[in-house]
């Protein structure tokens, strides 16, 4: 396409970011439509995890070639502090990942979306806790909200939510383990997949071994188990790049989209949703705006004391 003047028009590079952004969260709330297939073709939790490790390790490995990240590689490697950190973060990350494939293959959709939504709360919760963070009265609404969500969740559930909250405080542990590595989020991946790669490749080795394996049973299995590479890596590419380039409010927005899809995905696939349940729902949604709008106002309240020349908060 040209403009007026005939010249091809150049990308724009917010618009760009923001489409990188949507692709990134939507993907992840479309990852259950992928890991779905994998335990219709026989796959359990463990096999799908082994996979996603060692596909996972093959894509982050191009990725970090791609990006000539192998000198940061190399100096990870050699530091055991920041190893040991990131020996932390794949064992959380790996309690995630396999809780989640578990989950959206045992009609707990719901409940994993319902973890999702929590998670940009508790992060807020955790940084004022950890890193003395300000909490503003909306955040603390917000977190109101979503606490009486959880517990009406509970109600509904007749037990507590503990998929939810598991999959909320393991991702949310994860972030705060990562906020203290000094490495890229390639290269944090990458090297998560290469301590769990080991364990992966040997439990698939020995599920084939027994004849319990189920990448060799079919080109559709096939298909779909090595497809736990891409959905394993590719939403972190795009988030990685998208959020260097978007504002922080623009981002916790977009945070919402993939817990909003896999909610739909849950409804849509029967999965039990009660009154009480959509009420809790309503609660989890409500505080999810309030913390948008307590977002915005404090990045617009931020930029009008740049304008005007105050100072901004200690």
């Amino acid at each position: 396409m040209t403009d007026t003047g005939g010249a091809p028009s150049t990308p724009d590079p917010a618009r760009a970011a923001l489409l990188a952004g949507v692709a990134c969260y939507v993907l992840w709330g479309l990852s259950p439509l992928v890991y779905q297939p994998m335990g219709r073709v026989g796959a359990d939790a463990w096999e799908i995890m082994g996979h996603r490790a060692v596909w996972g390790l093959i894509w982050a490995a191009a990725l970090v070639w791609f990006a000539r990240q192998g000198g940061q590689v190399r100096r990870v490697l050699s530091e055991p502090r920041t190893l040991g950190w990131l020996g932390l973060s794949t064992l959380l990350i790996a309690v995630n990942w396999a809780l989640f494939v578990w989950a959206v293959n045992n009609g707990h959709t719901l409940e994993t979306s319902l973890g999702y939504y929590l998670n940009p709360l508790l992060n807020m919760a955790l940084g004022a806790w950890l890193f003395r963070e300000r909490i503003s009265r909306g955040g603390l609404i917000a977190i109101g909200l979503a606490a009486t969500g959880v517990a009406l969740q509970g109600l509904a559930l007749g037990r507590l939510p503990i998929v939810s909250l598991t999959l909320a405080v393991s991702f949310a542990a994860y972030g705060v383990i990562r906020k203290r590595v000094p490495a890229d989020a390639q290269t944090g991946l990458f090297v998560e997949c290469l301590l769990m790669a080991p364990f992966g490749l040997a439990w698939l080795i020995w599920l084939q071994s027994q004849g319990a394996g189920h990448v060799f049973d079919s080109p559709q299995a096939a298909f779909w188990l090595s497809m736990a590479g891409p959905i394993t890596v590719g939403p972190l590419v795009l988030f990685a790049w998208a959020a260097r380039r978007l504002p922080l409010s623009t981002v916790g927005f977009l945070q919402f989209l993939a817990p909003t899809i896999s909610f739909c995905i849950g409804v849509a696939q029967g999965e039990p949703f009660t009154w009480l349940r959509g009420v809790s729902f309503a609660f989890i949604w409500i505080g999810a705006g309030v913390f948008l709008w307590s977002v915005w106002f404090e990045r617009a309240r931020l930029r009008r004391a740049a304008l005007s020349g105050e100072p901004g908060p200690p």
